[in-house]
């Protein structure tokens, strides 16, 4: 008889601890985990994120934390809602022991310290997003083994080193962002594979060419970087682009007309060394295309029309003006801004009884013509109206 009571206890306690787990009662490890997650962080003055954790209760229930069973699936770190302070201190390692976790996410704050490696443990990784803090070290290597991550977010952090290569060949990459941070070294080439869209990498220290990148991309932005050599062989496949931002390095070489006919928003080429002429095949609707501060000559196509903001300033133009860009500007057309500042263009078919419309900006300053109308132009324009007539060999008065 004892021995039947000691067996239907037993029965009872495992019934129980079934049941626990049914509820989502949460794994000891992931328990032990989420503690030392809480040990190494805090809220910041005027962040109460950290007050629902209270592990007396279930942490399946905490402010952030996301389970599935009795496992954490999803990480939130911090106040979602704008302006929150944000919270300090550092990841812990244990984070690498939350064997579901898909999703870990840091709002902006004070965050300090290093990427703990023991993340590449998180097989099932599908989002790491810990943007806007002070994260600092290099990017593991082992990230690269994350077959399932899809978004990669460090930006405006502290973060060095090169990019590992392992990184460009995630099978399942979407979204790699990681901006404004001290990446030096060159950018890895992407297989044709890649499912990438969007690829984030501005402002940082980034040298050497624009490697291959996948079809796949949406979004490009390489700016304010040290990067060399030439992208005519690399835009033109890239034909699902609707942003595309180059600025601020050091590339040169020819625009092909095809980058003319992408399906972009956003073209800047600004602050580069591009030379040539442009010579887009037809009309360009492209909203904003800022090719200022490069060599670009000749003279300046009509098909740029279309064109909402048309920064050509600081280049080797030559020529009139074109027709049908003033049409565009007196007429209230989709023309809304034009820098033509300074250049060594000779003439402009406009009257100087025309008033532009208020909504419209033109700078003429600087160029082999005197200025027909009065259109103010940004400071840095200078104060000077036209080219010395020596630098202006074609300008006949």
């Amino acid at each position: 008889m004892a021995l039947l009571a000691r067996l239907g206890a037993v029965v009872v306690l495992l019934a129980a601890a079934a049941a626990m787990v049914a509820e989502g009662i949460l794994d000891p490890v992931d328990f032990l985990a989420l503690q030392a997650v809480r040990r190494s962080l805090d809220d910041l003055p005027g962040s109460s994120f950290f007050e629902g954790w209270d592990f007396t209760a279930d942490p399946c229930g905490f402010p952030g934390v996301y389970c599935d069973g009795n496992k954490v699936s999803a990480l939130a770190l911090g106040d979602p809602r704008a302006g929150s302070p944000g919270l300090s201190g550092r990841l812990d390692p244990a984070l690498g022991r939350l064997s579901a976790l898909t999703e870990l996410s840091l709002v902006p704050g004070r965050v300090e310290g290093e990427l703990p490696e023991s993340l590449t443990s998180c097989r099932n990784l599908r989002f790491l997003a810990v943007s806007k803090n002070l994260i600092s070290g290099q990017i593991p290597d082992g990230l690269g083994g994350l077959s399932n991550l899809r978004t990669l977010d460090v930006s405006f952090n502290q973060i060095s080193g090169t990019i590992p290569p392992s990184i460009a060949t995630l099978p399942s990459i979407t979204n790699l962002i990681l901006c404004h941070n001290h990446l030096a070294g060159s950018i890895p080439s992407f297989p044709d594979s890649s499912p990438l869209i969007r690829l984030d990498l501005k402002h940082n220290d980034l040298s050497g060419g624009v490697p291959s990148l996948p079809s796949t991309l949406q979004y490009l932005s390489l700016s304010a970087n040290r990067l060399t050599g030439t992208v005519d062989s690399v835009l033109p496949r890239l034909t699902r682009l609707n942003f595309l931002d180059l600025s601020m390095n050091q590339l040169d070489g020819p625009i092909p007309a095809s980058v003319f006919t992408l399906p972009l928003s956003v073209l800047q080429l600004q602050r580069n060394f591009f030379s040539g002429l442009l010579q887009p095949a037809n009309d360009v609707t492209i909203q904003v295309v800022d090719l200022s501060y490069n060599r670009f000559w000749g003279p300046v196509s009509p098909l740029l029309a279309g064109v909402g903001q048309l920064y050509l300033n600081n280049n080797r133009f030559t020529g009139e003006v074109p027709a049908r860009l003033v049409q565009e500007l007196v007429g209230s057309g989709g023309l809304q801004v034009l820098y033509l500042q300074p250049n060594f263009l000779t003439g402009i078919e406009i009257s100087p009884a025309s008033s532009l419309p208020s909504s419209v900006s033109l700078c003429l300053m600087y160029n082999c013509m005197v200025p027909p109308v009065y259109a103010p132009c940004p400071l840095k324009a200078g104060s000077q109206n036209t080219r010395p007539a020596d630098q202006c060999p074609e300008w006949r008065g």
